[in-house]
C-alpha cells in the first residue's frame, strides 16, 4: 500500500483531528482526469476584507463566495435554480458567539438564502425552522421535499414553492427486516427516471420511495460504501442522463471516494480521491487552506451533470472553534468541469474483438468539439483503462453538422460485462480537462428489482409453511425469476423449497406460500438464506434468523 501525506499550511497547536489513510496500490498511475477530484476548477476571485474571521490560511479569501457572515456559522445545504435564473440554497446555521462554538450545531436552524449567480454571495431570505444538514429535492408531481434531522428526530419540510410556506412533516422509513443503519441522519436523495426517489443513508444503505416522499423502504443488504477503513458520512448522490453518481467522505481520514451505478442500487467504485483539502484554489495558484471539507452537494444542469460543488468548510478542528473567537464555518462554491455529451454510434456489443468504435461528440454552448479538443490526447473505453492513460485512440474524425464523429481503433477498449458506461478522457488544445460518459446500447438501464422480506414460518402438522412477501422496486415489470429458501443445518445450507415468482409490475408486491419438511420445533429459531435470481438483476441474498410459529 502506498502512502501519501498532505501538509497543512495552518499550524495547529494541538493534535489534529485526522489520520493518514493508506491509498490502494492500484491507484498508482492514474492520469489527469482519472479522479473526480481533477474536475474541480479554480474559484472566481473577488473582493476580500481585512477584518474577517479565520485562521491565517484562509484570511485572504473571496468573501462573496458562497455564504458567510460574522454572526453565524453555516453548514451544509444544496442549491436549486428557479425558472427566473435565481439560485436558492438551503443551509443550517447556529450563532457564532454561542459559548459552545462549533459544538452548538445541535441548536442549528435551517435558512433559505438566494443569489443572482451560482457562486454567490448568497443572502439569507428567511428562516424555515429547526434542523441540521438539510437537502432539498424537487418532486415529480411538483412541490419540494426538504430533509433535515435534529438529534435522533428525523423530519422534513414540504412546500409547493422554493419560497415557502413550509410545512413540517414526520420522516418515516421501513427497514423491511433489514439492519437499521447506525445513524439515520445525513441522508441524500436522487430522482429516478419515473420520478421515484432513491435515498442513500449515512451508513451506505439504499432506500426507495415510489412518490419521492416518505416512507422510504430499504432494499439493500449491508453497505455500498468502499471496502476500505474509514469513518464514512456525508454521502451525496445524483443522477445524470447516463448514470448515477455517489460521493462519500471519510471525515477522519479527510478523503472522499467516488462511485457510479447504472440503477442506483448496485455500485462500482472508481479509483482515486473524490476530493481532499486543498481544492479551494484560485487562478493565481493561491489555495484557501480550509481544514475541513464536508457536506459536499452538487449543482446540476438540465442533463443532470454536476457543474458546481458546494461544501461546508471550517478553518480549524471543530472543537477548537469557540464562541466569539476568530474561527467559524461557511458554505463555499467550487466550479466543476462538465462532462461532455457523447453518444456511442456503434450499435453492436463491444468486446476485445471489436475492430473500430464510433463515438459522436456533441457541440454545446461554449464547446466546439471540432476546434476545442486535442484529438491526439483522447482515449476511449472502460474507465479502468482510460483513467490510466490507456484505452483506444482516434484514427479518423468527421464533422457532422456542429458535432464531431470520432472513429477509434477498437483494440484495447477494455469493455466487459462489468461495464455499464464507457468513458472519454483527454484535453482541450489549451490543456483543460475533457471527459464524458456514454451509455452502452446493449445495456438495459431500467430493470425490475425484486426484493423479499423474511418468510413467516409456521408448523402445520408435520409440514412447515413459509409465507414470504416479494416486492418489485424496479421501474418496469419483472420477467422470469425464482426464489430459493435454504436453512442452515450443522453448518451447511440445505434446500427448504424454491418457487417461480410471477411477473410483478413496478412497485407491485405479492405473497408466496412454500411448503417444506419440519426442520425445527415451534418457537425455536432457524437461520435462513433467501435468494432471488433473475436474468434482469444481480441475485439478492438475505440471511437471518426466523422464529417458527
Amino acid at each position: 500500500m502506498k502512502k501519501y501525506f498532505f501538509i497543512l499550511l495552518t499550524t495547529l497547536t494541538i493534535q489534529a483531528q485526522d489520520v493518514d489513510r493508506s491509498r490502494p496500490n492500484d491507484w498508482e498511475g492514474l492520469v489527469f482526469g482519472g479522479r473526480l477530484m481533477d474536475r474541480f476548477l479554480s474559484m472566481p476571485s473577488g473582493s476580500t476584507k481585512k477584518d474577517i474571521w479565520g485562521a491565517k490560511g484562509v484570511k485572504h479569501r473571496f468573501v462573496d463566495n458562497g455564504l458567510e457572515d460574522d454572526s453565524w456559522s453555516y453548514w451544509g445545504g444544496n442549491i436549486l435554480e428557479d425558472s427566473e435564473g435565481k439560485f436558492h440554497i438551503y443551509v443550517c446555521r447556529w450563532r457564532e458567539d454561542d459559548p459552545k462554538g462549533h459544538m452548538a450545531w445541535p441548536r442549528s436552524e435551517v435558512v433559505h438564502a438566494v443569489a443572482n449567480n451560482s457562486i454567490g454571495p448568497y443572502k439569507v431570505k428567511d428562516v424555515i425552522g429547526p434542523g441540521h444538514n438539510p437537502e432539498i429535492q424537487k418532486l415529480k408531481e411538483g412541490g419540494y421535499f426538504l430533509y433535515v434531522h435534529k438529534f435522533s428526530n428525523f423530519f422534513y419540510y414540504y412546500s409547493d414553492s422554493l419560497n415557502g410556506p413550509w410545512e413540517k412533516r414526520e420522516f418515516t422509513y421501513d427497514t423491511r427486516q433489514r439492519e437499521l443503519e447506525d445513524h439515520m441522519a445525513n441522508n441524500t436523495f436522487a430522482k429516478r427516471e419515473d420520478g421515484s426517489m432513491i435515498m442513500v443513508g449515512r451508513g451506505g444503505g439504499i432506500w426507495l420511495s415510489k412518490t419521492g416522499l416518505p416512507p422510504f423502504k430499504k432494499v439493500s443488504v449491508g453497505t455500498v460504501y468502499p471496502p476500505y477503513e474509514g469513518r464514512y458520512e456525508d454521502p451525496v448522490v445524483w443522477k445524470t442522463n447516463v448514470q448515477y453518481h455517489l460521493v462519500v467522505n471519510d471525515w477522519l481520514g479527510r478523503i472522499a471516494y467516488y462511485m457510479r451505478s447504472k440503477d442506483g442500487i448496485h455500485w462500482k467504485l472508481d479509483k482515486g480521491e473524490a476530493y481532499l483539502p486543498g481544492i479551494a484554489k484560485h487562478k493565481n495558484g493561491y489555495i484557501e487552506d480550509w481544514y475541513k471539507f464536508e457536506r459536499i452537494k452538487v449543482l446540476q444542469d438540465k442533463y443532470g451533470r454536476a457543474y458546481q460543488a458546494n461544501f461546508a468548510v471550517a478553518d480549524t478542528i471543530k472543537k477548537m472553534d469557540k464562541g466569539s473567537d476568530i474561527h467559524s464555518s461557511k458554505n463555499i462554491s467550487i466550479p466543476m468541469t462538465v462532462g461532455r455529451l457523447i453518444e456511442l454510434v456503434t450499435p453492436e456489443k463491444i468486446n476485445n474483438q471489436t475492430k473500430q468504435i464510433q463515438l459522436l461528440v456533441k457541440a454545446e454552448s461554449g464547446f466546439n468539439p471540432t476546434k476545442d479538443m486535442d484529438i491526439r490526447s483522447l482515449r476511449f473505453g472502460a474507465s479502468e483503462e482510460v483513467d490510466f492513460g490507456r484505452g483506444v485512440k482516434v484514427i479518423k474524425k468527421e464533422k457532422v453538422g456542429k458535432d464531431l464523429l470520432l472513429t477509434f481503433d477498437g483494440k484495447g477498449n477494455g469493455l466487459t460485462d462489468e461495464n455499464f458506461a464507457a468513458k472519454l478522457l483527454g484535453k482541450t488544445k489549451k490543456g483543460a480537462l475533457v471527459f464524458g460518459f456514454a451509455q452502452l446500447p446493449w445495456v438495459n438501464y431500467r430493470e425490475s428489482y425484486l426484493s423479499s422480506k423474511f418468510p413467516e414460518m409456521s408448523l402445520e402438522a408435520k409440514s412447515l409453511k413459509a409465507e414470504i412477501e416479494i416486492e418489485n422496486f424496479g421501474q418496469v415489470a419483472s420477467t422470469d425469476s425464482e426464489i430459493t429458501i435454504e436453512f442452515l443445518n450443522n453448518g451447511k445450507w440445505q434446500l427448504f423449497n424454491k418457487s417461480k415468482i410471477p411477473s410483478l409490475k413496478a412497485y407491485e408486491k405479492t405473497k408466496l406460500i412454500l411448503w417444506g419438511k419440519k426442520m425445527q420445533e415451534r418457537n425455536k429459531t432457524v437461520e435462513l438464506r433467501i435468494t432471488i435470481t433473475s436474468k434482469n438483476q444481480e441475485s439478492e441474498v438475505l440471511e437471518g434468523l426466523v422464529v417458527i410459529r
